[in-house]
């Protein structure tokens, strides 16, 4: 039997999720095979494929919403609107994910748990590059986990379901690569979480009844995410850091990675704590305003 896409609304989460996923691998795998048949550098591959998977993502993104929302677009319901505030959002969200990291690594340095190294000549030049990858890689996955997802499953689920499911799938789908690597990257599993609970909350904390994007703007999340990841790759690439070893690197983050260390989940606490009381304090101004 045929299945019209009109009546995909009526199922569950789990088989619209599956039936976008299929029709998107559908569309993406047959141009994989032909990318990886011209062209033989696998860095240049990487970016082109996983550019084609977003381009493709977007327009069947565009089809979804007409064919099985009956709706012009969902971008503005996933709270991606072209406004002032959600570009102030952004900005703001920026300066505290890189003043976040930038002070995880300066407190590592008040403890001698790190040691800074001089800067290097690229330094402004490595600061653009990483924050075009940062924007780029927070559009992309804001887009795709705290919009399409979260979305489908807060039309299933409680708001609490939907906030832990979508964490845990933006956790796990980080884990897709070789398995040596996935045993190595392990240690992040409970920073990528927080982190995916963190980026919620942070959309919540702008929601507005009034407007298209009624369970938040994406403003504040991409920002965050790509202050982090900014931050992250200005140390990294820069080489601003040498580790003492004075501590295990478990306190400091297996392989370097923040995420996979006490202090850098430490940090994510304090900063998820601070997201979900904003996103309190939203819902208590709510209550107060429809008492009113």
């Amino acid at each position: 039997m045929k299945i019209r896409p009109a009546r995909l609304v009526a199922c569950t989460v789990i088989v619209r999720l599956l039936a976008f996923i299929l029709m998107l691998l559908a569309l993406w795998l047959p141009l994989v095979g032909v990318i990886h048949w011209l062209v033989t550098d696998q860095n240049t591959v990487s970016i082109i494929v996983m550019a084609l998977l977003f381009v493709e993502f977007l327009c069947l993104l565009h089809w979804w919403s007409r064919h099985v929302y009956g709706t012009p677009s969902l971008l503005q319901q996933y709270g991606l609107v072209w406004t002032r505030q959600n570009a102030k959002d952004l900005v703001e969200g920026l300066g505290i994910g890189a003043i976040s990291l930038l002070s995880l690594f300066l407190l590592q340095g008040i403890l001698g748990w790190i040691s800074w190294q001089p800067l290097s000549l690229g330094l402004i030049q490595i600061g653009l590059e990483g924050l075009m990858v940062a924007l780029g890689v927070a559009l992309g996955e804001e887009l795709i986990f705290r919009g399409w997802l979260l979305d489908e499953l807060q039309r299933d689920y409680r708001l609490t379901t939907a906030l832990w499911a979508s964490s845990l799938a933006f956790a796990v789908l980080h884990y897709i690569k070789p398995f040596e690597q996935m045993l190595q990257s392990a240690p992040q599993f409970f920073g990528l979480v927080l982190l995916g609970l963190t980026l919620v909350w942070a959309k919540r904390s702008t929601s507005n009844k009034q407007s298209l994007a009624a369970q938040g703007r994406l403003g504040l999340p991409i920002g965050l995410h790509a202050g982090l990841v900014w931050g992250y790759y200005i140390i990294n690439v820069g080489e601003l850091v040498d580790y003492s070893g004075r501590v295990p690197e478990w306190v400091t983050g297996i392989d370097r990675n923040p995420l996979a260390g006490g202090i850098g989940v430490l940090f994510l606490g304090v900063l998820a704590l601070c997201m979900r009381r904003r996103c309190q304090q939203l819902k208590r101004q709510d209550r107060r305003h429809a008492a009113d």
